[in-house]
């Protein structure tokens, strides 16, 4: 279906009157994302909800997140919630959106953490718990509940692996803070403009956001920009302000396989309700790899046998 000046007016009937400049905005893989520019001033995002993405988005929660974390000053703000429409509008923010390779640049270093600190120092208490070991199960079930069967992946096989890690990796969840939950490049925005928006990079996106342990963020994080592990422990010794980082970077190597397996289940799901065009099993079989050859890294570098 296109979207259009009228599909605007009809979500944004305030619009009226104004000369409207829509662009399709690319890389979404979850949902339809246009930039909608007016005439009297107004620069949105209109997210279009990809088809079945209940069975694992709250809508409700990821609009809380969004009005919640506004206060932290590095998200934008939320503009339109309409449900019924399957339709949420936030601000955009122009500017430079980072790729995989920018995370090499080390003049970017400070900026790319700044954000991610002040998001899980914000003590900002976010709707829902966001525990991996959990999460993962829920998209097990998700993935089971919809017949779906993959037998070239051992998934209950790496589940349980996951269980015996999660033994050693787990954070009480009195120790969760707000987490986005999905650091890829694509969601950091790098400004420059920092007079009109305060920050010099803003994080976007928070439909899986949700308290949970800064260990599984990161993790998510190096998982989905897969830099070299030098760059990796750079990044943390920033983070952590060079304290205790060899710990860190072991908590971190813990968790590292629940993401990829999340992600994995999740594009499962997607290949087979999404109607968006993208390659979900080769993108759900990269992490599925991935994942496996952390899991091997865990036995060989830290001598855990029981896995």
């Amino acid at each position: 279906m296109e979207f259009n000046d009228r599909s605007v007016l009809e979500l944004m009937p305030e619009l009226e009157g104004s000369q409207l400049t829509i662009d399709e905005l690319k890389g979404g893989i979850t949902n339809k994302l246009y930039r909608v520019k007016s005439s009297c001033g107004h620069d949105l995002v209109v997210r279009l909800y990809g088809q079945k993405t209940e069975v694992f988005i709250d809508r409700e929660v990821e609009k809380e997140n969004i009005a919640r974390m506004e206060a932290t000053g590095v998200t934008p703000k939320l503009v339109k919630y309409l449900p019924d429409r399957s339709v949420t509008v936030v601000e955009f923010i122009p500017e430079y959106v980072l790729k995989n390779e920018d995370f090499l640049r080390d003049e970017l270093w400070e900026r790319i953490v700044r954000p991610i600190k002040i998001i899980h120092q914000s003590g900002v208490t976010l709707p829902t718990h966001f525990n991996p070991m959990g999460e993962v199960k829920r998209m097990y079930r998700v993935l089971s509940d919809i017949n779906l069967d993959y037998p070239e992946f051992q998934i209950e096989q790496t589940i349980d692996i996951l269980e015996k890690i999660d033994g050693q990796a787990r954070v009480s969840p009195d120790r969760y803070v707000s987490c986005h939950n999905d650091l890829l490049a694509d969601n950091f925005i790098l400004v420059e403009d920092t007079e009109r928006y305060g920050e010099p990079m803003y994080v976007i996106d928070w439909e899986y956001a949700g308290m949970s342990t800064p260990y599984y963020d990161l993790a998510d994080m190096f998982q989905e920009i897969l830099v070299p592990r030098e760059t990796e422990a750079e990044l943390l010794r920033i983070y952590w302000e060079d304290k205790d980082v060899d710990h860190h970077v072991y908590m971190i190597d813990l968790f590292k396989p629940f993401p990829d397996i999340f992600w994995f289940l999740w594009s499962m799901i997607q290949l087979n309700t999404s109607t968006i065009d993208f390659d979900y099993y080769t993108y759900g079989k990269v992490k599925y790899e991935n994942a496996q050859g952390n899991i091997q890294y865990l036995r060989d570098h830290y001598g855990m046998s029981v896995l």
